[in-house]
């Protein structure tokens, strides 16, 4: 009886235990019913690029809060613009994000436009000059960029147009070589930092002279005059132009207005003659800036004291006030230069200027201008009173860095530009680049350009090129600025004085184009630690206006040497604060007041673009607090510990910067050139 009851008790149990199984599995099959359609909506395409979103988060310590995988799926922009919009993580709910789109960028050039038709080009306030030159050189762009429009159909290939130009490492030629080619030496790779010119030659005896454009001279009367001119020429220039004088070099033996034998130094750009260096026999002050530390004017005039101080030649002067003119001056080896007599100049390349030496002595010394490079002296010209003998250039470059763009594009699609989003930025870097730096340009897109914040348009860098005078270069850059999409041409034809145009049109892209934060400016020789700026930014409260670089301060312009501003372009005694130009960041209020002032033709530019920003600040300033931050990690002199930025940085020395951040994880300088 018990055995029946317990199997009985048995049979039910098992009957329940069905049931509660039975019951658990219709539960599950339910809940699977219900989650099978969410898992398709909107996990699958999250699972199979699970690895890809994580990698790929955003480094940014300001950057939005990401609520999900899909979030982190969206930071990660396509490697290129697909043919339709991109279409991430829609929802059909009322409160989905809205749909994120590609921007198409139609266009090369810049939107920024300077007719000066309203402008006043005759006022004396320092910067007619200025705008003057933007106004011819916005006329010369444009049409030189119609021409590329409408010819570019009968534009001839890379390989025809660019062939492989041969760079010797020395060239000698005879006097009477050197007459026959035209008294021009061509220099096809242009000069490197060494390079020396040597020339052999016998100034002729001097010759009356009756042009009065030397001096003022009554009907019949005349001037003695021996002197000869040698110039380094930038021959690779547009044609039916004049081409500039990267150095002029004119020893007057006899002649000159002062009545003293004279040497003079100068620059030509355009027609346009810079600030004449004159060496009249009295040697450089102490106090004035050296080249390579060799004084820009040794002496030649003798003195009772032999150093020829700054002492002795006030002396001289008030000797001669008080004593007339009946003393003399006594010559000693009264000049590097004798009439009928033959030497031996040496012109040499130095890190900051050129050298003159005369027969194994040191004569001048000439800073380097700005606007010109080495590489752009491609030939020497000499003419004059004087017989040739022979000419010698040695250490000469081995390669020319920028006239042969197929040497230095990589035409591959991994260093394309990624598109741009319908997001705002955190920042915007504009880079300064002339239109024949493709080595320069390529460096950058193989290093920095492809951190992960602009790989993943987060940070957004472009470069910013104006129309160079050589139209086959405008035709490379057309192309370049095509394949990569990095490339704004801003339409005017190029030149150092005006470089500040550049820099207003990058603060209007930066505005108004990617709608960025913070807008960054730098240079093609400037390798950027992308999230080492980012992080000094985000030290900065929210919603205050910034100004971040390497920042000097009551700093007074100079009036000599390379960097010579006449008090006609800038007539106070200080600059107002500015952060050096290599590299420093503005907020984005700033940027867009600068394009404002720039419409409404209220913007002041100054040749100086890095002092030009510093006076906008100043101006916005008045009426919104600005933060200023000052930084030395901003390098404006090469490469220093834990940079931010760090200038002077040759393509070499990008790549080679780039490998060893990536491969040590830490900022590391490759000091070779």
């Amino acid at each position: 009886m018990k055995r029946a009851k317990l199997d009985m008790f048995m049979s039910l149990s098992r009957q329940r235990s069905v049931q509660v199984l039975i019951f658990i599995g219709l539960v599950y099959v339910l809940m699977v019913g219900f989650e099978v359609p969410f898992v398709f909506k909107t996990g699958f395409s999250l699972v199979s690029k699970e690895g890809e979103g994580f990698a790929n988060r955003h480094l940014n310590s300001k950057a939005f809060v990401l609520e999900s995988e899909e979030d982190v799926e969206e930071k990660k922009a396509p490697n290129r613009p697909l043919d339709v919009p991109l279409r991430v993580g829609i929802s059909n709910q009322s409160n989905s994000r809205p749909e994120r789109k590609i921007r198409e960028m139609h266009t090369l050039l810049s939107n920024l436009v300077f007719d000066g038709s309203s402008v006043n080009m005759n006022s004396t306030d320092g910067f007619s000059g200025i705008l003057k030159s933007a106004k011819e050189a916005f006329e010369v762009g444009k049409k030189f960029w119609e021409e590329l429009e409408l010819h570019k159909q009968e534009v001839v290939p890379v390989e025809k147009s660019n062939k492989t130009e041969e760079c010797p490492h020395s060239i000698s030629i005879s006097g009477s070589e050197f007459q026959e080619k035209g008294r021009i030496l061509v220099l096809p790779c242009g000069l490197t930092l060494g390079s020396h010119i040597t020339v052999v030659g016998k100034p002729r005896k001097a010759h009356p002279e009756h042009d009065p454009k030397i001096s003022l001279l009554k009907d019949g009367q005349f001037l003695m005059v021996s002197q000869f001119m040698m110039e380094l020429q930038g021959l690779k220039t547009v044609d039916g132009e004049d081409p500039p004088r990267i150095l002029h070099f004119n020893p007057r033996l006899r002649g000159d207005w002062s009545g003293k034998p004279v040497i003079e130094h100068n620059t030509c750009y355009r027609m346009q003659w810079g600030t004449a260096q004159r060496c009249d026999g009295w040697r450089s002050k102490d106090n004035e800036e050296t080249v390579d530390e060799q004084v820009k004017c040794e002496n030649w005039i003798r003195d009772n004291d032999e150093n020829h101080s700054e002492q002795s030649k006030s002396s001289w002067w008030l000797n001669r006030l008080i004593t007339g003119r009946t003393k003399k001056v006594s010559i000693d080896w009264p000049f590097p230069f004798l009439e009928d007599k033959l030497f031996v100049l040496t012109l040499s390349a130095g890190f900051e200027g050129y050298h003159i030496n005369v027969d194994g002595r040191h004569v001048t010394s000439f800073p380097y201008r700005t606007g010109f490079a080495l590489e752009d002296a491609t030939g020497l010209w000499m003419n004059g009173d004087i017989d040739v003998d022979s000419v010698f250039a040695a250490s000469l470059p081995a390669t020319h860095p920028n006239f042969a763009p197929q040497r230095h594009l990589d035409m591959s699609n991994r260093w394309k530009a990624p598109p741009l989003l319908d997001q705002p930025v955190d920042m915007f870097i504009g880079i300064l680049s002339a239109g024949n730096h493709f080595a320069e340009r390529m460096a950058i897109r193989r290093s920095w350009m492809q951190h992960q914040l602009i790989r993943s348009s987060n940070v957004v860098a472009r470069f910013f090129v104006a129309l160079h005078a050589r139209k086959e270069v405008n035709v490379e850059l057309k192309k370049e600025a095509e394949f990569f999409g990095d490339i704004v041409i801003v339409p005017y034809m190029d030149h150092y004085d005006l470089v500040v145009l550049k820099t207003v049109a990058i603060c209007e892209y930066g505005v108004r184009v990617i709608s960025a934060k913070n807008i960054m400016k730098c240079d093609d020789d400037t390798f950027v630690r992308v999230d080492a700026v980012i992080k000094e930014v985000n030290k900065i409260p929210e919603n205050r206006s910034l100004y971040i670089g390497n920042i000097n301060y009551h700093h007074k312009p100079l009036r000599s040497g390379k960097w010579a501003v006449t008090y006609e372009e800038w007539p106070e005694e200080d600059y107002p604060s500015y952060a050096n130009g290599p590299g420093y960041i503005v907020s984005s209020d700033i940027a867009n007041f600068v394009v404002s002032e720039f419409d409404s033709h209220n913007l002041k530019l100054f040749k100086m673009e890095d002092v030009s920003m510093g006076m906008w600040v100043e101006k916005f300033n008045s009426s919104r607090p600005v933060e200023y931050a000052h930084s030395l990690k901003f390098s404006q002199s090469g490469c220093v510990d834990d940079y931010y930025s760090a200038h002077y940085q040759s393509p070499r020395q990008m790549i080679c910067m780039w490998n060893k951040l990536q491969q040590l994880g830490k900022p590391r300088c490759c000091n070779m050139r």
